[in-house]
């Protein structure tokens, strides 16, 4: 018995070291590349008239020649953010010698 909890134990680390290792081993944003054309998101009309506000936080994968790869949503709300995605996903940022994550905050505000 004693031997079969030692094995689930281990089994147990060695899955949290799996499951840990990937997320360490991302590098850093990056950041910091000049956005050359910066779609504006459309204000969702139900978010509108529902007076949802607020920030959608995303991160942006960006090629080497500016043209956004990939975005991922890091934080907001459900209502708002398939708009902010769709915004950056046309943005062009300035080319650069290799590919970068960006940190992008799209602001929704009714007013």
């Amino acid at each position: 018995m004693k031997t079969r909890m030692r094995q689930g134990s281990l089994v147990g680390l060695l899955l949290a070291a799996v499951v840990v290792l990937p997320i360490s081993a991302q590098e850093p944003s990056e950041g910091s590349r000049k956005v050359l054309v910066q779609t504006p998101a459309v204000y969702p009309t139900l978010a509108r008239s529902m007076n949802i506000h607020g920030t959608v936080k995303l991160q942006a994968q960006v090629a080497p020649n500016g043209t956004v790869k990939k975005v991922d949503i890091m934080g907001g709300h459900p209502l708002l953010t398939q708009s902010a995605v769709t915004a950056v996903g046309h943005w062009k940022f300035e080319p650069a010698p290799h590919e970068t994550k960006e940190a992008i905050e799209i602001k929704f505000d009714p007013k």
